[in-house]
């Protein structure tokens, strides 16, 4: 059992106290489930970074089957992990897809210590559980995120949901980190615009040219490749905010952006 890591941090520990922050945060939204194939959402704290999260995932359709693809802060494990532990919220707790990540082998090895502190995927899943009840769970921590790697694991991803049927991905990713509030704003939307062209490649190259830390570049360049392999045609921007919005302190900001590919 993969048991929660960041639960009175990032989000309420409570069962009741995180459904009424979850409710809170969806009361803004209409739900509406969009005809796409991945998405991109942020995984701060839920004070700063959960509106974005709730935009996207009013959004997100209904499916058997999640990959959830996150970044690796602590360097701990291999380059491209996955799991096959339950995996525990508050919320309660959510069976992974084991035939699903055993076909991912060469792209993905199990590894559960890069999982065992790391908050990109685990933040996800409360979005989930609030919405849907009955689904699976595929997750992937990437330490390697290079475009290699991001072009093999989204080319395989999409091969094996041809074979298995229902699956959408999300790419677990904040946007700049702890700099000026129009700085981020101006950064964050260089980058975003070859995302919502699908242009991974672009993406990693203005990323690069004006060092935009974005952590995770990665996962979202997966979720690229992978919903272009299964037919997506563009990104829609649903959201995109910085936590100088949500306090008054613009001096140092993160930013959040919620993307659908579709």
């Amino acid at each position: 059992m993969r048991e929660p890591a960041v639960a009175g941090q990032f989000y309420p520990a409570s069962p009741e106290r995180l459904k009424k922050t979850l409710e809170e945060l969806f009361s803004s939204f209409e739900i509406r489930e969009e005809s796409s194939k991945a998405c991109v959402s942020p995984h701060a704290g839920y004070m700063f970074s959960g509106k974005v999260a709730a935009a996207v995932y009013s959004k997100v359709p209904e499916t058997s089957r999640y990959v959830l693809i996150g970044p690796n802060h602590h360097g701990i494990g291999i380059p491209v992990a996955s799991s096959k532990q339950q995996w525990k919220t508050p919320l309660g707790v959510v069976e992974v897809d084991e035939e699903f990540v055993d076909a991912l082998f060469d792209e993905a090895v199990v590894d559960e210590s890069a999982h065992l502190h790391e908050h990109s995927i685990e933040v996800q899943i409360p979005f989930l559980q609030y919405r849907f009840k009955d689904f699976r769970i595929v997750p992937i921590c990437m330490l390697a995120q290079d475009e290699i790697t991001a072009m093999e694991l989204g080319r395989k991803i999409a091969e094996l949901s041809k074979d298995f049927g229902d699956t959408f991905v999300i790419a677990s990713s904040d946007f700049s980190h702890y700099v000026p509030y129009e700085k981020a704003y101006e950064d964050d939307n260089y980058v975003i615009e070859p995302i919502l062209k699908l242009d991974a490649e672009e993406m990693y190259k203005r990323i690069f040219e004006r060092r935009v830390t974005v952590c995770g570049y990665g996962a979202i360049a997966t979720a690229i490749n992978t919903s272009k392999f299964m037919g997506a045609q563009k990104g829609v921007k649903i959201a995109y905010q910085t936590s100088g919005d949500v306090i008054s302190d613009r001096s140092s900001v993160v930013g959040y952006a919620g993307i659908l590919m579709v």
